[in-house]
């Protein structure tokens, strides 16, 4: 890659939001046809860095300068940079569920015969472009009807519609299982050998050593070091040194964990879907969770692994055959979320900014909002204690924000997880369920969650960890339990559970599990 042309040069760029500085004299150099990663921890700058290119932030709104292609750009709007070749894939999807896929791909950017839409050119084009990302399923297929891996796949098609020359992807396989992230990261090499260039920012540091020619360190809003993967020897410890300004010693924090007696049991559990009758994605599970102990649940995408948290969390999934839910040894009735959350139960869900976040809502309201009785006098909140509350979470879980008055929409992905999980650590439950809670967040922010979690077991919860992440399951818990297609499958004590053993019980059907 060393005597290839520079494609994009962003030259001493500062991006300044209401009290606080995203971007500070930030540059950036790309060479044509490389996979060019952005590595940094969570408020870093690198989605606001890539933001500025794609004209999301508009020229104008920042200082520095912007060369792609030899010359100086000024973009006004995304158009105008996508007009130029410039493509972004946010991490957040804009495909629009109820149209097709071939309606998604041509969105804005139709065929059309003297002012008329040309449907039969654009499927022509469609299934061109859908065969080139390695589609197989009719153009007119719903996007809801795909799944998530799937829907990457059509926002590159879309892009390749766009005549792309430099696509950016911001997080693509945070919310992809292996064989999918695999399936994504080919793609990205294939278009480099038609010579796409690729901008990628990624906390999967595997997937960056696997891809990536050239890697820029993001810290604090200010460009660190270009290294060049292959020449500087690039590992992950030498990747996390960059971005947390020291080596790591261990990816997780020590822990002798203090178990006690069993805390929270499910019997039988069943659950059928809540529009195919006949599908059950929950098939007699049996589990407990003693005092003091992390209890992971591992599983492939699509086993089962939310519906059956979400279904035991006030029957908030799918709808509800039989069972049986224990707190303490005695049986406990949740028909609803207020019911769950009374009887000690909170719920870190998996889609933050869906489910778990009112992204209209201030970091102080969000906080306390599963807990409002605990500061309410009457009908009226004590808007003293809701800020003192906010405030203490700030600190003890160092989110990065100017102030709890700030809106989570402005906070960085990282950062919006640290205040799900004070909103549900402020509940005070007795058995905290977390589904995914590093996804998406870099290795600094997690080591700093692996350890508020561990000193919730401490504390006497229990916690359940749904993860991924075979290595995060494996680092974090006493004991893990493997669901395949709705059912229990197998479950080992830390000292024998292995990636090898997981996966052999994730794969395959076996006797319900006691």
């Amino acid at each position: 890659m060393a005597n290839e042309p520079v494609i994009l040069q962003m030259r001493s760029i500062t991006k300044e939001f209401p009290g606080v500085k995203a971007l500070s004299d930030v540059s950036l150099s790309v060479k044509a046809g490389e996979i060019h990663a952005i590595c940094g921890e969570n408020g870093a700058g690198k989605s606001t860095l890539m933001k500025v290119l794609s004209g999301v932030y508009p020229h104008g709104t920042y200082s520095g300068e912007i060369v792609y292609q030899g010359e100086v750009q000024e973009f006004k709007d995304i158009r105008a940079s996508e007009h130029a070749g410039i493509v972004i894939i946010h991490q957040e999807l804009a495909l629009i569920p109820e149209l097709s896929i071939m309606e998604n791909i041509f969105l804005g950017n139709e065929p059309a015969k003297r002012g008329v839409i040309d449907w039969k050119e654009a499927r022509r084009r469609s299934i061109d472009l859908m065969a080139r990302v390695g589609l197989t399923e009719d153009p007119d297929t719903p996007i809801k009807e795909i799944g998530v891996g799937k829907q990457q796949l059509v926002e590159i098609a879309k892009a390749l519609n766009k005549s792309v020359k430099l696509l950016i992807l911001d997080e693509p396989t945070a919310a992809l299982n292996e064989s999918d992230s695999q399936h994504l990261l080919d793609l990205i090499l294939g278009l480099k050998g038609r010579g796409i260039t690729s901008i990628i920012i990624s906390h999967k540091l595997n997937e960056i050593e696997q891809v990536a020619d050239s890697i820029t360190i993001i810290r604090d809003g200010k460009s660190i070091e270009t290294l060049d993967v292959k020449a500087d020897g690039v590992d992950e410890d030498r990747i996390i040194k960059g971005m947390v300004g020291r080596t790591l010693e261990s990816r997780f924090p020590d822990h002798t964990p203090h178990i006690g007696e069993v805390l929270f049991e499910v019997k039988d559990w069943t659950v059928q879907h809540p529009t195919v009758p006949d599908r059950l994605v929950c098939k007699g599970s049996n589990f407990f969770v003693r005092k003091g102990e992390i209890v992971g649940f591992a599983g492939l995408m699509g086993a089962g692994r939310t519906e059956l948290a979400r279904s035991i969390f006030g029957h908030s999934y799918g709808k509800f055959i039989s069972g049986q839910t224990f707190m303490h040894g005695k049986e406990v009735k949740m028909h609803t979320v207020a019911q769950a959350i009374d009887a000690g139960l909170g719920y870190v869900t998996e889609d933050r900014k869906s489910l778990g976040l009112n992204l209209l809502d201030d970091i102080k309201t969000t906080t306390v909002s599963a807990g409002l009785k605990k500061i309410t006098k009457g009908l009226v909140v004590d808007v003293n204690r809701e800020y003192q509350v906010a405030e203490e979470y700030r600190k003890s879980l160092r989110t990065k924000t100017p102030s709890v008055d700030e809106g989570v929409a402005k906070l960085s992905g990282g950062n919006q997880q640290k205040v799900v999980l004070a909103k549900w650590m402020f509940t005070d439950p007795e058995l905290l369920i977390l589904d995914e809670p590093t996804r998406g967040i870099d290795v600094g922010a997690k080591y700093e969650i692996y350890g508020i979690i561990q000193r919730l077991a401490n504390q006497g919860k229990g916690v359940i960890v749904i993860s991924s992440e075979l290595p995060e399951l494996l680092g974090l818990s006493d004991r893990i339990y493997t669901i395949f297609e709705g059912a229990i499958t197998g479950v080992l004590d830390k000292e024998e559970a292995t990636q090898e053993s997981l996966m052999k019980l994730m794969t395959q059907s076996r006797k319900r599990v006691a």
